[in-house]
């Protein structure tokens, strides 16, 4: 009689369980129809002021939505605007966006949103671009060099604790793209952004690696699992005489790479790959496509 009381608990238990799953479930679907309607008023929006506006209720829906139950294993995959990634390690994930502004320039948004039982534990991401001087400062969460990110690595070295690699698309002017290799590690409570792992030619000393190109061209930044290598274009420019003038800047043919070894990110020049079809190609355009830019002056 005790067994069959111990396994009816144990039923109830499993059905109420999955019926407050369903529920919460069911909640942040409407969320998301909520959060799809906002962003689509964003898109069609003119003014700065309004698409701001406008946002600061997406970014106040999202936060109440990730208060649910369960909203880590939510995937928000209908919501097309924003970019959620989960960190291999099911260790946290974040969500990022942007707003375009009329000058072409772009705005970032996002969150940190840790693994966590015991309620929400989020880090807000703050959009710092305009302020950092130096864009190769380790920052934290409330000065964050934006950017929405589509991948990540995480990186594990024997007696330090684990960082990952983030890569990151960021619009940058009506003339230039910028694309970003970032590094996240957490601190007791805080989320702090670059790391001098990087060794290698001219990237020894740098705590995050950007690029920059024209707007109109394409370049890839990606990992290739098969080969171990976080790989990207060699970018150059189009002319001798544009050296530093980023809005003359495109793949030049050659791929580089970055190889983790002993916890460093190790350059590797003029690497040889082994093209394989991969489903998240269908969202870059082809490099090899790109176009010379032509010189106003």
């Amino acid at each position: 009689m005790k067994n069959i009381k111990f396994y009816l608990a144990i039923l109830i238990s499993l059905i109420s369980f999955k019926l407050q799953a369903q529920q919460s479930t069911n909640k942040l679907d409407v969320f998301q129809d909520s959060l799809i309607k906002i962003s689509n008023i964003i898109y069609k929006t003119q003014s700065d002021e309004s698409k701001l506006t406008e946002n600061g209720k997406f970014v106040k829906t999202l936060v109440e939505a990730l208060k649910e139950p369960n909203s880590f294993n939510y995937s928000f995959d209908s919501l097309k605007t924003v970019s959620v990634i989960k960190s291999p390690d099911q260790v946290f994930r974040t969500l990022s966006w942007y707003v375009q502004l009329e000058n072409g320039t772009y705005r970032y948004y996002g969150a940190i949103q840790m693994n966590n039982k015991g309620g929400l534990k989020l880090f807000p991401l703050i959009d710092q671009t305009d302020n950092i001087g130096d864009s190769n400062i380790i920052t934290s969460n409330q000065k964050w060099f934006g950017a929405r990110y589509y991948e990540i690595i995480p990186v594990v070295s024997s007696g330090k604790l684990p960082y990952y690699v983030l890569l990151g698309w960021k619009g940058n002017t009506a003339e230039t793209t910028k694309k970003v290799i970032e590094i996240l590690s957490f601190n007791k409570d805080n989320a702090n952004f670059g790391m001098p792992v990087f060794d290698g030619k001219d990237f020894k000393g740098k705590n995050r690696v950007i690029f920059e190109y024209n707007k109109q061209n394409a370049m890839v930044l990606k990992t290739d699992k098969n080969a171990g290598l976080i790989v990207f274009d060699h970018l150059t420019p189009f002319d001798p005489e544009m050296v530093g003038r980023f809005q003359f800047y495109g793949s030049d043919g050659g791929t580089d790479a970055f190889k983790v070894i002993g916890g460093k990110l190790k350059f590797q020049e003029n690497v040889i790959l082994k093209n394989e079809a991969n489903q998240s190609d269908a969202l870059y355009a082809d490099p090899s496509k790109n176009v010379k830019p032509i010189r106003k002056f």
